[in-house]
């Protein structure tokens, strides 16, 4: 994959369930910080975005679990990124650091209220130019 974006996490104790292993909500957690923080990268922040009108929001999201991860785990989350219609796809997988195994691969799909409507966001069409790859 030619993935544009990586960040190191630790799994933390409260994030695991009895059974000993991150309980699932918590990869939609750290698939949003993984999100968020490429979004930082990029020089933008959530809260100026809604200062300017521009709230993107995740429309859908389809998660395949392939290996717990259990506290004191470190990880590597990483994504890349596609435009289809007005929709931002991000495609995101997270491994095990201790032996590259895949923990999850997600597929989040975006979408941008701009002033409160459906649409795109030129603004976002800019800053990720350098990053999509354009499906029409």
């Amino acid at each position: 994959m030619n993935y544009i974006f990586e960040l190191p996490m630790k799994v933390r104790d409260y994030e695991c369930d009895l059974q000993g292993i991150v309980n699932n909500a918590n990869y939609q957690h750290y698939l949003e910080h993984t999100r968020h923080e490429f979004l930082s990268s990029t020089g933008v922040s959530f809260a100026k975005l809604h200062e300017q009108g521009v709230d993107p929001v995740v429309a859908r999201i389809n998660m395949a679990f392939k290996t717990p991860l259990r506290s004191g785990d470190e990880f590597v989350s990483k994504l890349y990124m596609k435009k289809e219609g007005i929709k931002y796809v991000f495609y995101q997988d997270i491994f095990r650091k201790s032996d590259d195994k895949v923990v999850v691969k997600a597929v989040v799909e975006t979408v941008c209220l701009v002033n409160g409507s459906l649409g795109d966001s030129e603004l976002f069409d800019r800053i990720f130019a350098p990053y999509l790859t354009i499906n029409h």
